[in-house]
C-alpha cells in the first residue's frame, strides 16, 4: 500500500538547488536508507516528507490516516520534564490517549462515564503497555533514571530520549535522521534488531554502512539535485551504482564524440541563416552545457601533507584518572608506535573521551605520566563543533591555519583551492559557517585539522554526521597516513576498515587490549552487563589473554612455501598483464559498438578477465600481508 508520494518536488536555498523535480513513492514495508554527500539536501528531503518544511514546487500525496513519526537531528525538549514524561509526549493516538487518561484519572470531578469511555478506548488501542515499553526501550538505550530532569542530561542522552519517543510511537512511517549517533555498538545492534522486527515503513539517513546493510531494502541517493533509487541493501547499492556510473560514462563518451563533430562544424564558420543551422547551433550549446555540468564532480579529495615523525611518539606510563569517587582510567600503560591504528571502544560513559583528552594533554592524569616525542604534532578531531564562530565565513575559518597548503604530492595550493577539493566551491566559501549543514561543518572542521599537517591523528567519533562517500575517502586517507591514528568510534564498519588494535574500556576504568579490528574483537569477547553494578564483565574464550596470543604468534615461525614464494615474485606482473588486457578489450568495445555479436563476445571476455583480476588481487593482498609478517618476525 502506498503511504506517501512525491511528484516533481523542488527546493532551493539562496542560489543552491537541493532538489530538482524529484519523484519518490514510499510503500508499507519499505525500509529506505537515504545517502549522499553532506549538503545535498538529505535532511531537507526528510523534513518535506515529515511535513516540517514545504517544497518550493511539486505535489505531496499522503493518505489521511497515515501517521508519520519524525526524529530530527536537533529535537526540542522541555528541561523541566522527567525522562518518562518527555518520552510519553509523542503524537501517536495511543500516547495522546494515555496522557488524557492519566490527567482524567487524577481529577475527582470527572464523571465515571468519561473514565469508562477512555478505558474502552485504551483497550481498543492496546495503549496500556506504552509506559512499560517506553521504560524497556530507554533501558536498552542506556537511560535507567526515568525521573531525571531532561535539562540535567547530556546532549547524547537527550538524543537517545528523542529516539525512544519516536520508536515507541505507533506510526505507519518512521523517519529517522542519523539515529545511530550517540549510540554505542551494543545499542546499535539492538536498534538493528528492533527495526527489523518493526512493522511499518522506515525512512532514514545514516552513515553506518553495516546498519544500512542489515536493515534497509532500498537505497535512495541524492546527487546534484537528482534522486537515484536502488533496490536492495548497501552492498547491492554499491554494485548497482557502479553499473550506473559505467553506463553514464559510456553515454558521456558518445556526447563528447558528438560534441567534437559539432565543434568542428562550428569552427568552419556556421551561420544561423536557416532554421536547420539555428537548431544545430542550439544543439551544440546544449551539449556544451551538459558536458560542463557532468564534468563538475561532487567527489571529495583529501590530499594534505603531514610533518616528519621521529622514533618516540607517545609513552603512556601507568596513568589513572577519577572523577569524584568513580575511576575512569585505571593504571593504563602503552607505548604508541609510528604505524599504530588503534580503535577505542566501550559503553557510553566508560571514559573513551577522557582517554583522548589525557593523550592530547587537555586534562592531566591523577597518577602516572604521558610523555610526547619532540617531533609529534597531534591533530585532534573532536566530537563538538560548537567552538566554530557561526558568523565567520568558511574561507576566513580556513585561512586562520594558512593561506597556502602543501599537498601530499608536494604541490603548493591556495586555501581556496583546498576548500574546493573538500567540496566547498567558490560561492560556498563566502557563506557564514552558521548556514552550513551539520555534515558540512564536520567536513570543514576535518579540513582545518588536516591542514595543520599533523603526524599523529586523534579522532573522537569522526564518523558522526559525515556522509558515506566522505567516510570511504577518509578511510583510504587514513590507510596511507604516515603516522599513528587513535580513534574513538561506534561505527563498526569504520573500525573494521581502519584499525588494527582495539582498546576496550570497561565501567571500572580497565583497558583491555586486543590485536585485530572490531569484528575480531567481538568474536573473541562477549559482554554481560550486571543490572545492579552496571559493570561490564569480560568473558575471555579459552581463558587466553591478548598477551598470550601475542607470545604464541611470535613463537610460531612464519614462512613462505616454495609455491607461495614463486607466486609472490610473479604476481605483480600477472596483475599488470591482466589490467593491460582489460584496457585493450575496452578499446575494442568502443570501436565495435555496431557489431553486436563481436561486442557480446568482448564483454564476456572482459568479465572473465575482471573476475580473474579480482581473484589475483585478493591473492596479492594475502601474500603481501604474509610477507610483512615474515619481515616483522625477522626484525
Amino acid at each position: 500500500m502506498n503511504l506517501i508520494s512525491l511528484e516533481n518536488i523542488s527546493k532551493s536555498y539562496s542560489e543552491k538547488q537541493l532538489l530538482n523535480k524529484i519523484n519518490l513513492g514510499i510503500n508499507s514495508g519499505d525500509k529506505i536508507g537515504i545517502i549522499g554527500i553532506n549538503g545535498t539536501g538529505k535532511t531537507t528531503l526528510l523534513k518535506i516528507i515529515a511535513g516540517v518544511e514545504q517544497p518550493d514546487e511539486g505535489k505531496i500525496m499522503k493518505g489521511n490516516s497515515v501517521v508519520i513519526e519524525y526524529l530530527s537531528q536537533s529535537p526540542e525538549f522541555d528541561p523541566n520534564d522527567t525522562v518518562l514524561e518527555q518520552v510519553l509526549k509523542g503524537n501517536s493516538p495511543e500516547m495522546r490517549l494515555l496522557r488524557e487518561y492519566k490527567q482524567v484519572s487524577n481529577d475527582k470531578n470527572v464523571s465515571s462515564d468519561r473514565i469508562i469511555s477512555l478505558t474502552q478506548k485504551m483497550d481498543a488501542l492496546n495503549a496500556w503497555n506504552i509506559e512499560s515499553e517506553a521504560q524497556t526501550v530507554l533501558t536498552k538505550l542506556g537511560i535507567t533514571d526515568f525521573n531525571a530532569k531532561v535539562g540535567n542530561l547530556s546532549g547524547g542522552q537527550k538524543k537517545r530520549i528523542a529516539l525512544a519517543t519516536t520508536l515507541i510511537s505507533q506510526s505507519d512511517l518512521l523517519i529517522l535522521d542519523e539515529p545511530t549517533n550517540h549510540l554505542d555498538s551494543d545499542m546499535i545492534e539492538w536498534l538493528e534488531q528492533y527495526l527489523n522486527k518493526r512493522k511499518g515503513a522506515l525512512l532514514m539517513i545514516t552513515h553506518d554502512r553495516y546498519f544500512l546493510d542489515r536493515v534497509v531494502n532500498r537505497i535512495v541517493e541524492l546527487e546534484r539535485g537528482n534522486l537515484y533509487e536502488y533496490q536492495g541493501n548497501y552492498s547491492e547499492f554499491l554494485v548497482k551504482k557502479l553499473e550506473r556510473q559505467e553506463l553514464e560514462q559510456a553515454n558521456e563518451k558518445k556526447k563528447k564524440d558528438l560534441f567534437k563533430r559539432e565543434l568542428a562544424w562550428m569552427r568552419k564558420g556556421a551561420k544561423a541563416r536557416t532554421t536547420k543551422q539555428k537548431a544545430r547551433i542550439d544543439r551544440f550549446e546544449k551539449l556544451n552545457d551538459e558536458l560542463e555540468n557532468e564534468s563538475s564532480t561532487d567527489r571529495l579529495e583529501i590530499s594534505v601533507g603531514s610533518s616528519r615523525l621521529g622514533k618516540k611518539v607517545i609513552e603512556i606510563d601507568n596513568i589513572s584518572k577519577s572523577y569524584d569517587d568513580r575511576v575512569i582510567i585505571n593504571n593504563f600503560e602503552y607505548i604508541v608506535q609510528k604505524d599504530d591504528r588503534v580503535g577505542v571502544v566501550g559503553p557510553n560513559g566508560s571514559g573513551k573521551t577522557t582517554l583522548i583528552s589525557l593523550i592530547t594533554g587537555k586534562i592531566k592524569p591523577d597518577k602516572g605520566e604521558i610523555r610526547v616525542g619532540e617531533t609529534v604534532k597531534i591533530g585532534l578531531f573532536s566530537q563538538e563543533t560548537d567552538h566554530m564562530d557561526e558568523s565567520q565565513r568558511v574561507i576566513e575559518y580556513i585561512k586562520e591555519v594558512a593561506e597556502f597548503v602543501t599537498t601530499a604530492d608536494g604541490d603548493k595550493i591556495t586555501a581556496s583551492q583546498m576548500l574546493e577539493r573538500f567540496l566547498f566551491p567558490g560561492p560556498l566559501q563566502w557563506t557564514p559557517i552558521g548556514k552550513l549543514s551539520g555534515g558540512e561543518r564536520r567536513r570543514l572542521y576535518l579540513l582545518k585539522v588536516l591542514m595543520e599537517a599533523p603526524n599523529v591523528l586523534v579522532l573522537d567519533e569522526p564518523t558522526n554526521d559525515l556522509d558515506t562517500e566522505t567516510l570511504m575517502i577518509l578511510e583510504d586517507y587514513l590507510e596511507e597516513f604516515p603516522g599513528a591514528v587513535i580513534t574513538v568510534s561506534h561505527d563498526r564498519y569504520f573500525l573494521d576498515k581502519v584499525v588494527e588494535k582495539i582498546f576496550f574500556i570497561d565501567k571500572g576504568g580497565n583497558i583491555i587490549q586486543n590485536n585485530g579490528n572490531f569484528s575480531d574483537f567481538k568474536e573473541k569477547f562477549t559482554f554481560e552487563e550486571e543490572q545492579q553494578s552496571q559493570k561490564h564483565i569480560l568473558n575471555i574464550e579459552k581463558n587466553q589473554t591478548s598477551s598470550t596470543d601475542t607470545r604464541r604468534e611470535k613463537s610460531k615461525a612464519l614462512k613462505f612455501s616454495f609455491n607461495e614464494q614463486r607466486e609472490h615474485e610473479e604476481i605483480d606482473g600477472i596483475i599488470a598483464g591482466l589490467e593491460s588486457q582489460i584496457m585493450d578489450i575496452e578499446e575494442q568495445i568502443n570501436k565495435v559498438s555496431s557489431n553486436h555479436v563481436l561486442l557480446q563476445q568482448l564483454i564476456t571476455d572482459k568479465e572473465t578477465k575482471e573476475k580473474l583480476l579480482e581473484e589475483k588481487m585478493e591473492r596479492w593482498m594475502y601474500l603481501n600481508d604474509l610477507a610483512d609478517k615474515i619481515q616483522k618476525q625477522k626484525g
